[in-house]
């Protein structure tokens, strides 16, 4: 028996190729080695994770683990076990099992080395913030409200005042005035959280507990019951001690108990502000009055005048009629704000004098002052001269209230439905409508906003859109019912002969039933239906819409789509995004008209039949991990194609070069390629069309890297190719290297990289062969500045890099002799090195001119680095019989620099930095470090040892902090600020 388990391990390695079977027995103790060396950093790098969030949670205010970061550190730890028993197993191998030994620890390592390269990601999304301030709001600026503004502020100060209810009509000011007062309250910092969630007409409690839990940035189970979520909801909120919950938009009463917001009370320090334009809800919630009255004449006057232009203000003859329409916007700061857009710069007195026509027809014409502020509105509406602007407007009602829209899917839109002219390229469209977007911005028909995330979103105030819904209702082709958590469709009677466009977006429709199937929409044109969790459509459905051109079901639940789809003979756009349960397709054959379909983060395993002959398609999105393959002679087929898109994790689609040729007006493209050779025959094809690539990502080898510029190259596990990437035309952004252990070095005077004029990001990641970044050659005497516009370097695993940039790889690193060019690194504003074990010293004092506008270092488990900031003569000033080296970096904010086992130093003992913006100095898992380097100021001389940059704070363990030794500068200590971990 004890032959048997050999035996059987031998069988399983006879499916490996001779080679490579050789190649595991004869290297064996190699792939040990590799194995124990991935293992040890696997473990190393747990561990400093679980202390990361081990010192978080430590902390009274401190953040939460993300769930993904959880799933990581489970899966490692099981990993980690795993690699144990390959250790004790191949330990105690025969010689008769060496080769199944080499494979097993070479098949560990891989995936080992997969969370490895996982970890960084892991590790950054540590944690979500815990109960911090809050983030402030944008808004505009406020003119006149100081009065009621000072109120709120008093009753928010005053303990007995738990609860205020601030009313008025709409476009009076109420939303506007309570931001301010949110940013100024995170000035004070008299609460440690303050809240802001918007509520909108259509109540919901369920979303209204979504997102009080995002805004304290936790999140609420889906499958907790009611209960269960009010509890989660009022434990989330005590949590976030001392603060103030604003509910913007309420129109009744809501119970704070069912939602689970605690009582606020004079006892917990809890305040509630809620803004509404009925005043029987600040009643009925015992909630202290505050009412916003509109603006005075003078007021209004002189918010319309810093609002319609400084041309305008100067026009006395103008003024007359001015003072008159502002008199008509009746102290509404929205109508004010939205008169003044719609006439900002216009100088002609008829068109003065027709407005306020216009306006006093409206306003005549309604009692309601709810009412008169639609009518109002409709005066800047009807100014928009162009007929598709108007379309383009009112397609923004189409989302529910209070949608942040993103700026580039709503182009998106408003090109799918024709709103923008046919133009040459998709990019002189996109463009068009970022013209459109500006004037309704401009008009301020749409507000401009930027998401926390850093998305550029616009929005519709409640009462704009109010405007908007009450012209699509005047027009039966529009029925809007989106976000009302509908359960089913609406009835049949609903679905007017007329209507020409449906939005259901965002309800709870599980399916579509037969009973309530719409019959008369001949002239439908416009249906969606994304954000539902529909799994079923009926063959019946699409046999009444002839007409229909736009069809959007994404991130719903479909499995399939019935065969009737086929008669959709005047589809251009079909949207499937995201629905992760649709396998298979009808044959497509018959949409002959289709330009747009997009397929991203389907299950689908195969392109769907009849692709091919959709000759007109110029936007294709594939971007599907289960697909098999692309059929032959299909891309060259599809010859206007302008958008293009593969997931590049999808080693099964790599793309041929011939077949993409024919491509000519392709703009935007993702994909990827089996060799460089096949790249670079693409790139040449583009260059020869003289057609460069707007934006696109390509990916050669089985690495996987996200981009993050528009225009990135990543090379992942190629070992070789024969010569040299082609750089030009294609202008890269960011280029990524991963697993590519023949590479030296990425510039030298013989590479094309050096002349890669526009790359800002450069990623190098587990490249065993990797000396240098840059080796200088012969660079002194050449023209070529390599990564003059680098802005980002990230390396990590390098095991041979030594320095940044090298005279001669492999020969020394540089010394003052023998310089960099000016402009190398002259751009870079980050440096992140991780697990580089051959560096000693990260920045050489000769580099430090280049890099006057690096804001980051970033520095982990480089376990030979002895110092940061290399000592040598750079710029001597003399203080009696001492010598200070200077290391200027003006610009550096973030220093961090953990578990540096050999780290004696930051800089030289002798050496002072200058860098004012210093903001956070990170020390973790240093225990050689033993001194923070004194400082002196930007401008002046000063006493150095004796200042700190203002702005600086360091961040580290305790212990660590009272083993620093201070003999040298003993007052340096004490104008230093340190925040320990845990504290």
């Amino acid at each position: 028996m004890e032959y048997v388990e050999p035996v059987i391990g031998i069988a399983n390695c006879l499916g490996t190729p001779v080679c490579k079977y050789l190649q595991y027995h004869r290297k064996l103790n190699d792939y040990v080695r590799n194995f124990k060396r991935i293992r040890d950093e696997l473990n190393c790098k747990m561990e400093d994770i679980e202390l990361q969030l081990k010192a978080e949670l430590l902390r009274p205010l401190g953040k939460m683990p993300k769930k993904g970061v959880e799933n990581w550190l489970k899966d490692v730890k099981e990993m980690i076990r795993e690699a144990q028993v390959v250790e004790n197993k191949v330990s105690n191998g025969r010689y008769l099992c060496r080769a199944c030994n080499g494979k097993l620890v070479d098949e560990k390592s891989r995936k080992m080395q997969e969370y490895l390269d996982k970890a960084p990601k892991a590790s950054e999304g540590l944690a979500m913030d815990g109960p911090s301030a809050g983030l402030p709001l944008e808004t505009s600026e406020l003119v006149g409200e100081e009065a009621v503004r000072k109120e709120i502020w008093a009753c928010l100060m005053q303990e007995e005042v738990s609860k205020i209810g601030v009313w008025g009509m709409g476009g009076v000011g109420k939303s506007t005035i309570m931001k301010h007062i949110h940013n100024d309250l995170l000035k004070e910092q008299r609460f440690e959280r303050v809240v802001w969630v918007t509520i909108s007409k259509e109540f919901n409690i369920v979303k209204l507990q979504n997102d009080i839990a995002s805004a304290l940035n936790g999140k609420i189970p889906k499958e907790a019951n009611k209960v269960r979520r009010a509890a989660i909801l009022s434990e989330m909120l005590k949590r976030a001690g001392k603060h103030v919950l604003i509910l913007d938009d309420v129109w009744s009463e809501v119970s704070l108990e069912e939602i689970g917001i605690p009582k606020p009370s004079s006892s917990n320090g809890y305040k509630l502000v809620l803004t509404t334009r009925v005043e029987q809800v600040c009643k009925s919630m015992g909630c202290k009055v505050i009412k916003v009255k509109p603006l005075s004449e003078e007021e209004a006057l002189i918010l319309f005048l810093s609002e319609v232009g400084p041309n305008i203000v100067q026009n006395q003859t103008l003024m007359p009629t001015l003072k008159l329409v502002v008199k008509e916007c009746a102290g509404l700061p929205l109508t004010i704000v939205v008169i003044a857009g719609t006439l900002r710069g216009e100088d002609d007195p008829l068109i003065w004098k027709n407005t306020l026509r216009e306006l006093e027809e409206r306003i005549g014409k309604v009692k309601e002052g709810e009412d008169k502020v639609i009518e109002s509105l409709k005066v800047s509406f009807n100014h928009l001269k162009d007929e598709k602007m108007k379309h383009c407007f009112l397609h923004c009602t189409l989302y529910p209230e209070d949608y942040e829209i993103r700026k580039d899917k709503l182009i998106e839109c408003w090109i799918e439905e024709g709103f923008i002219d046919d133009m040459g390229t998709r990019q002189e469209m996109k463009e068009k409508g970022h013209v459109i977007l500006k004037k309704l911005e401009d008009n301020c028909l749409l507000e401009n906003i930027t998401t926390k995330f850093g998305l550029h979103c616009i929005k519709m105030h409640d009462a704009v859109r109010d405007m908007a819904l009450s012209i699509t209702r005047m027009n039966p082709r529009y029925m809007i019912q989106a976000g009302l958590q509908l359960e089913e469709l609406p009835k049949e009677e609903q679905w007017s002969p007329d209507i020409e466009k449906v939005s259901l977006m965002f309800n709870s429709i599980p399916e579509i039933s037969i009973d309530v199937l719409p019959t008369k929409c001949q002239l439908l044109t416009t249906l969606l239906l994304q954000d539902n969790p529909i799994k079923k459509i009926p063959y019946s459905f699409f046999t009444n819409m002839p007409c229909l051109i736009v069809l959007n079901l994404s991130y719903t639940k479909i499995k399939s789509l019935p065969n009737s789809i086929s008669e959709l003979k005047n589809l251009t756009t079909l949207l499937l995004h995201g629905c992760q349960e649709l396998s298979v397709l009808p044959c497509l054959s018959m949409l002959r008209e289709l330009k747009k379909l997009d397929l991203c983060w389907t299950n689908i395993k195969e392109v769907p039949e009849g692709m091919d002959m959709l000759i007109k398609l110029r936007y294709l999105d594939l971007r599907v991990l289960t697909l098999k393959e692309i059929p032959a002679g299909l891309l060259p087929k599809l010859v206007h194609l302008q958008h293009l898109s593969f997931n590049v994790e999808n080693l099964q689609i790599s793309l041929k070069a011939e077949e993409m040729e024919p491509l000519k007006k392709l703009e935007c493209f993702t994909g990827h390629f089996e060799d460089i050779s096949e790249l670079n025959k693409f790139i040449s094809s583009k260059q020869q069309s003289k057609k460069n690539l707007i934006k696109y990502h390509l990916k050669v080898g089985s690495s996987f890297w996200p981009a993050r510029r528009d225009k990135t190259v990543t090379i992942g596990g190629v070992q070789n190719w024969e010569g040299e990437l082609i750089m030009h035309p294609i202008e890269i952004q960011e280029l990524i290297f991963s697993h590519c252990n023949y590479l030296r070095n990425l510039a030298d005077d013989n590479s094309s990289f050096k002349n890669a004029m526009d790359l800002r990001v450069c990623r190098i990641q587990s490249c065993e062969g990797i000396e240098c970044v840059v080796s200088l050659s012969s660079f002194a005497s050449s023209s070529a500045h390599p990564f003059q516009s680098l802005e980002v370097l990230d390396l990590g695993y390098l095991p041979k890099l030594s320095a940044l940039i090298m005279k001669d790889a492999g020969i020394g690193s540089a010394t003052t002799s023998t310089l960099a060019p000016s402009t190398t690194f002259s751009h870079l504003k980050e440096i992140r090195i991780v697990n580089c074990s051959s560096m000693k010293t990260l920045l050489p004092h000769w580099l430090l001119p280049n890099l006057q506008n690096l804001e980051e270092i970033h520095v982990e488990a480089c376990r030979l680095l002895v110092e940061i900031l290399g000592a040598a003569t750079l710029e001597v000033e003399e203080k009696g019989s001492d010598a200070l080296i200077k290391f200027h970096l003006p610009k550096l904010r973030v220093l961090k620099l953990r578990q540096l086992r050999n780290l004696k130093s930051i800089c030289s003992k002798s050496g002072v930095m200058v860098c004012d913006s210093l903001q956070l100095i990170h020390i973790a898992r240093c225990d050689k470090l033993k001194r923070i380097p004194p400082f002196v100021p930007l401008v002046g001389n000063g006493q150095p040892f004796a200042y700190a940059p203002p702005s600086l704070a360091i961040r580290s363990w305790k212990e660590w902090w009272e083993w620093l030794e201070w003999d040298d500068h003993p007052n340096f200590k004490n104008v230093l600020r340190f925040n320990p971990f845990g504290g």
